[in-house]
């Protein structure tokens, strides 16, 4: 069978997946029967080798995975160059209660693996084995001698007491207490206080000279066995540094191995694409858009100037800043989200195409989610037939554009399956599920359409999914998810307003949310433009030819930036999606005619602003006490200097300026004074 440019191998393991080719064919949209295999890795193995031969180095898709070690083997010493891809039809799908009804299913999951992924980018790490063991007992001296034997190592204890001496000082010994600690694996900083080596002299228990504070060190690798406070934010995200329990041995040795196979070249993915052209987090020194900064758990994201820095080295690819960004400027890039929304569409409409109806969307990541589906397949009932899993490298990227794309594409639910390592960086994952239940609640498909299952319980997590509400269908999307996170957003929105159980004209949407409107008082409105010269994303436009302010709706991010930037404070933020056409453009919130220089007529300023600066300045500021001085007020920069000359006012009327004296003046009449006092005249 191919689809997509790929052929597929599908095998029913041995019986125990249903699977009939013709209706899977069909389902497929292969024009045929399909070939089901029972025993694709044993006894029907030449068959893999057959296909193998017969692809010519074109992309080959097998579906299992519990067996892609052995298949990969094979293709290694038979065709070098092909390309291999699995999908996991069997746990996923076909082992469960409702496996016979897993066709739709079985379709879409084929449909969306058979879809090609593009590379990433990476950046190259290097680290030599230099290791820093941070402890305050034997256990850490113990762990350091064990790794010497690999890695470059350097014990530091903080306040250690009667700590033996080694009987042979094979690890270099240090006291001191780590202040600060920067950096990623293959280039770390350290600053330690009470740093003080040890006295090869020590007897009974370790002994240091005088201690210093302040020095500095750097190693490729730490272990920290202190069992205190971690040295960094989201510890378990920072590569190169492992924190252990001293006193859990299992622990200890675990991150000892791992250690030691920090050595060498690595690559780490480039998981945030980021353009800087796009960011509203700043402007003018005012603080716009902090989103990314406030949910970033590893501390990569600092603000610089008017945009923000993701340093790529300490990024730990958790996607939170890609979810909660509201302009499309960080977005996640394994793989890119034009991937993830594609990957989206084509497996929902073959599953509608195949006959699925009201399917739910299981969102997981590849190490938590699969190990508890196979857990479920394998001990319990499997996943319902309409539960679709969707993997994502991490569920904290997931955001408000994911969720209103699965709706429109057909799902009646959406669930995101979190696991231990999601721990403390589910706060932006959790403001997105509250702008979804608000968006959908208000179009009237009711609350509970998209939550979070959080368990390591593999039957609490069936027992959810099995429970999942019904819900009456609703008319899916065919659209394509085309441009811009913002762009797919609202076309996702737009045609869940069309399908919706009770559509409204504009809907309201909680503080904080990046879509509405802002809000003029156009009496105290002045048109000065400051917002339109703060706004990042052209929500509020000029017009070149005369004073007036525009505002195009779908453009706001609700970034507040105008708010905080307008003098006469006469902007408000009112959080809301407008489905009318008239929000789809701008349109004008003021417009004036220009004022006009009362001397020689040249349009210079709005009329508003003129009335306001004579209503302050006019008789009340000693430069414009007389109303002739006033009046230079509604001149232009021209005709106001000209008549300043004219009326002779102050300050130009000043008579001549006064002759700087210099010392040569001193000299010289000093001079005179002698020449006249030696001629015997008066000076």
């Amino acid at each position: 069978m191919m689809i997509g440019g790929r052929t597929v191998l599908v095998c029913d393991c041995a019986g125990s997946v249903a699977l009939d080719g013709a209706a899977l064919g069909a389902a497929c949209g292969a024009g045929g029967a399909v070939a089901v295999h029972s025993q694709l890795c044993r006894s029907q193995l030449d068959r893999f080798e057959a296909a193998l031969a017969a692809s010519g180095g074109a992309p080959l898709l097998v579906a299992c995975t519990q067996e892609a070690p052995l298949f990969r083997e094979i293709a290694a010493d038979r065709a070098p160059d092909a390309a291999l891809g699995f999908t996991n039809i069997r746990e996923r799908a076909g082992w469960s209660d409702e496996g016979p009804d897993a066709l739709p299913k079985i379709a879409a999951l084929l449909a969306e693996a058979a879809l090609p992924i593009p590379p990433t980018g990476a950046l190259s790490l290097t680290s030599n084995g230099v290791c820093l063991v941070y402890g305050s007992d034997e256990r850490a001296v113990e762990a350091g001698r064990t790794l010497a034997k690999h890695l470059d190592v350097t014990v530091l204890l903080t306040a250690p007491r009667d700590v033996a001496p080694p009987p042979v000082m094979d690890v270099a010994l240090f006291r001191g207490r780590i202040r600060a600690a920067r950096g990623w694996v293959g280039a770390f900083e350290i600053v330690v206080d009470d740093y003080a080596p040890a006295l090869p002299s020590a007897r009974g228990a370790l002994a240091f000279e005088s201690a210093r504070h302040g020095a500095s060190a750097r190693c490729d690798l730490i272990l920290d066995l202190t069992g205190g406070a971690p040295l960094f934010p989201a510890h378990g995200r920072r590569d190169g540094y492992l924190r252990a329990d001293p006193g859990n041995p299992a622990q200890v040795a675990h991150a000892l191995l791992d250690l030691i196979n920090l050595v060498g070249e690595f690559e780490k993915p480039l998981f945030v694409d980021y353009k800087p052209d796009l960011c509203a987090h700043s402007r003018s020194r005012k603080t716009g858009c902090s989103r990314c900064l406030d949910v970033c758990p590893t501390g990569a994201i600092t603000p610089n100037g008017d945009v923000v820095a993701i340093d790529p080295h300490v990024c730990a690819g958790c996607g939170s800043c890609a979810s909660v960004c509201p302009t499309g400027a960080a977005t996640y890039a394994l793989p890119p989200a034009a991937t993830v929304y594609e990957r989206l569409r084509t497996l929902l409409t073959t599953y509608a195409k195949a006959g699925g109806v009201a399917p739910a969307l299981l969102i997981h990541d590849p190490r938590h989610g699969e190990e508890l589906i196979g857990l479920i397949a394998r001990h319990g009932r499997g996943l319902p037939a309409r539960v679709i899993p969707f993997a994502l490298n991490e569920v904290t990227q997931t955001g408000f554009d994911l969720f209103a794309l699965a709706l429109a594409y057909g799902c009646t639910h959406v669930r995101v399956l979190t696991g231990p390592e999601n721990v403390g960086e589910t706060a932006g994952l959790a403001s997105q599920i509250g702008l979804a239940e608000a968006a959908l609640s208000g179009l009237g498909y009711g609350s509970g359409r998209v939550g979070v299952i959080e368990s390591r319980d593999p039957d609490a997590v069936a027992a959810e999914l099995w429970s999942l509400p019904a819900a009456a269908p609703h008319r899916a999307g065919m659209f394509l998810p085309m441009g811009s996170k913002r762009s797919v957003t609202m076309l996702a929105l737009r045609h869940l307003h069309s399908a919706a159980p009770t559509p409204v004209e504009v809907l309201p949407l909680p503080p904080g949310a990046p879509f509405g409107r802002v809000a003029v008082d156009v009496a105290g409105c002045t048109l000065c433009l400051s917002c339109v010269g703060a706004c990042p994303t052209g929500a509020l436009l000029d017009n070149a030819d005369k004073p007036m302010l525009s505002f195009a709706q779908d453009a706001c991010v609700q970034c507040g930036l105008c708010k905080t930037t307008c003098p006469e404070k006469v902007i408000t933020l009112v959080p809301e999606i407008d489905f009318r056409d008239r929000a789809r453009g701008a349109s004008v919130v003021k417009e004036e005619e220009p004022y006009c220089c009362v001397s020689c007529g040249k349009p210079f300023a709005t009329k508003s602003s003129i009335e306001k600066i004579v209503a302050t300045l006019a008789g009340k500021h000693w430069m414009f006490a007389t109303p002739e001085a006033a009046n230079r007020i509604r001149m232009c920069e021209d005709c106001r200097v000209q008549d300043q000359f004219a009326q002779g006012g102050a300050p130009f009327a000043l008579g001549q300026p006064r002759v700087t004296r210099t010392t040569d003046d001193d000299l010289r009449e000093r001079d005179e004074a002698e020449r006249a006092a030696a001629a015997g005249k008066p000076h």
